[in-house]
């Protein structure tokens, strides 16, 4: 039986070999093989992505990384093979065995049947399919346990497409903070109401927070003119993380940020067990505007919250306020903020995570202006669930996340928090956050078992006796996207998109919708597939970006109407009509007009 659930599709590979299944770091990996040749295998969560879709097509129904089976084992073959002699190979097996190629010669001689030529394979598709092999078997060897039954499709039904498409228009570009792509790393978006109308808000990973009004861009804050030690690498998410305006901003001038800066810049509140080293510090600060009305910060700032990480990835993500508290609500101006593990999983250190005494993978919520923290500077909230008790940690919310990247609230139940976790490489999910709930991580990835002492690039089956976690309400997995971009509950102008979540992938930017109307914790809602209308033309952004990375975000305006935004380029869009397929032609007639 092959280690894998094959499709069940076609000719098989016989003969190759290896791997280790990478993270979702980007680059490609050097190996230095037996002969002394450097060779590079590609790590980049796409063509990752895209050579186990090949391997599941054609190889996962005779190829095994512990045994031999139909083909041959294939752990660690593109640390002894040549890659040249692989994609020769696969091409043409025949011809390099009736060449009196050595190797080859010795295959036929052992499994006696020749594999079908696949000469069709681009050199792309080659090369994602050996960079999958090599990775999965590198993590093959490293693991300790050998764990039966790995699931590298865990989700075989396709997400459907809808016959929605949104009507999106440019309504600013945010200003290049590098040479190269991505332009504008912009990572949040946020606006709230003033007496004088609205402020919108975006902020670039790169230290800049930005005030638009209109299609007119403008510096309200500079990072690093406050943050002597701040820094923006190295990492994927490091710089200014996120940003948080309190519901009463207009009165008290009070505003949020998170940030990083390098490892043992100054003592950390949370640090490391001993003997741990920290790759760099997340830290949370408050900030008081002498002026809220002023185009510019002009004020004070303070240190609320200082810890320390493991890795430079999966840091802090998410910093909101509920913005359907109001005052006389239990909620009104507390602060949550949604922490990863830090790459608690690539650092070999699960223990770091999944645990309530624990602030990496957690969603925390504290009272900026309180003081009756550990270390005086926020208060802790009676009502959180650990508070009073001899073990959990008095500022967690909800814990079990591996990479709880954004937070929203339902408009028509306040008490629905909406929190996307970004998975390793199997499943992407979006959870119903309640008070107390353990998510999983790191012993789940969406609804399968996940092993950190086994291959840690698949999932695998849950045990018959399954109890003390919550399951997500949304969930998809890599054959969809690689990266959840979490979004929202819709119940703004448009008929269409009313009672819908509306969110999407990160590294694709395709969009989705499920209807939250049935919410349910643990039950999994039906995920639809949408597309959206740019200058009167049904494109995608793969299209619109000419095939990069698209670094997708969601926003949502004060009175409920959506944003997307890219890194790529540093273009903001708003989301201005919804149509169905009937609509197509109206809408090109509009744009011709």
């Amino acid at each position: 039986m092959s280690l894998f659930r094959s499709k069940g599709h076609g000719p098989i590979i016989i003969g190759i070999c290896l791997a280790l299944f990478s993270c979702k770091d980007k680059g490609n990996k050097k190996m230095e093989h037996d002969t002394g040749l450097v060779v590079e295998y590609h790590q980049d969560e796409l063509s990752i992505q895209r050579g186990m879709e090949l391997f599941n097509t054609h190889c996962a129904s005779c190829h095994d990384f512990n045994a031999d089976i139909i083909g041959p084992n294939l752990s660690g073959i593109t640390t002894k093979v040549d890659k040249v002699w692989l994609k020769e190979f696969i091409g043409n097996p025949k011809g390099l065995i009736t060449s009196g190629d050595e190797r080859a010669q010795m295959l036929y001689a052992k499994y006696k049947s020749y594999m079908p030529a696949f000469d069709y394979f681009t050199d792309d598709e080659l090369e994602a399919l050996l960079g999958f092999i090599h990775n999965y078997s590198k993590a093959e060897e490293k693991s300790t346990v050998k764990r039966p039954g790995a699931i590298t499709n865990p989700i075989p039904e396709k997400i459907t497409e809808s016959d929605l498409f949104l009507v999106m228009e440019e309504v600013f570009q945010v200003p290049p903070s590098a040479e190269r792509h991505p332009q504008a790393r912009i990572n949040k978006l946020e606006a709230f109401k003033t007496p004088k109308g609205e402020r919108l808000f975006i902020a670039d990973l790169n230290g800049t927070l930005y005030e638009a009004q209109g299609a007119e861009v403008d510096v309200y804050l500079e990072m690093g003119q406050y943050m002597q030690k701040f820094i923006n690498r190295p990492g994927f998410g490091t710089g200014l993380g996120s940003f948080a305006f309190h519901p009463d901003f207009t009165r008290n001038g009070l505003f949020y940020t998170t940030h990083t800066e390098a490892a043992q810049t100054k003592p950390a509140h949370f640090g490391l067990p001993q003997g741990l080293r920290s790759a760099l510090q997340w830290v949370l600060t408050e900030w008081h505007a002498e002026n809220p009305e002023a185009p510019r910060f002009k004020g004070t700032h303070r240190e609320l919250l200082r810890v320390d990480m493991v890795g430079t990835v999966h840091g802090f993500q998410e910093l909101a306020f509920n913005p359907m508290a109001e005052k006389k609500d239990f909620d009104y101006g507390h602060l949550y903020l949604c922490i990863g593990d830090g790459g608690a999983i690539y650092a070999d250190r699960p223990d770091l995570v999944g645990k309530k005494d624990q602030i990496w993978g957690t969603v925390i919520r504290v009272d900026p202006m309180g003081k009756n923290s550990a270390n005086g500077s926020y208060g802790i909230p009676d009502d959180n669930p650990f508070v009073g008790r001899s073990n959990g940690l008095p500022e967690i919310w909800a814990y079990g996340f591996r990479n709880p990247h954004r937070i929203s609230w339902d408009a028509k139940d306040a008490r629905r928090m909406y929190v996307s976790n970004i998975g390793r490489h199997s499943v992407e999910e979006v959870n119903l956050v309640e008070k107390g709930g353990h998510y999983g991580w790191p012993d789940r990835e969406g609804t399968y078992l996940f092993d950190a002492l086994a291959n840690t690039e698949v999932v695998y089956p849950l045990p018959k006796e399954d109890q003390g976690y919550q399951y997500p309400i949304i969930q998809y997995d890599h054959d969809e996207g690689n990266a959840v971009s979490g979004g929202y509950a819709y119940y703004g102008e448009l008929d269409r998109l009313q009672g819908k979540y509306l969110f999407g992938d990160i590294p694709r930017g395709t969009l989705f919708y499920a209807d939250v109307a049935e919410v349910q914790q643990g039950r999994q809602l039906p995920v639809k597939r949408m597309g959206f209308i740019l200058d009167g033309k049904p494109t995608t952004f793969a299209d619109v970006l000419d095939g990069e990375r698209v670094d997708l975000r969601w926003g949502m305006d004060s009175a409920g109407e959506l944003y997307l935004f890219t890194k790529y380029d540093g273009k903001v869009y708003k989301v201005v009509g919804c149509v169905d397929k009937e609509g197509l032609s109206s809408q090109k007639i509009a744009a011709q007009g």
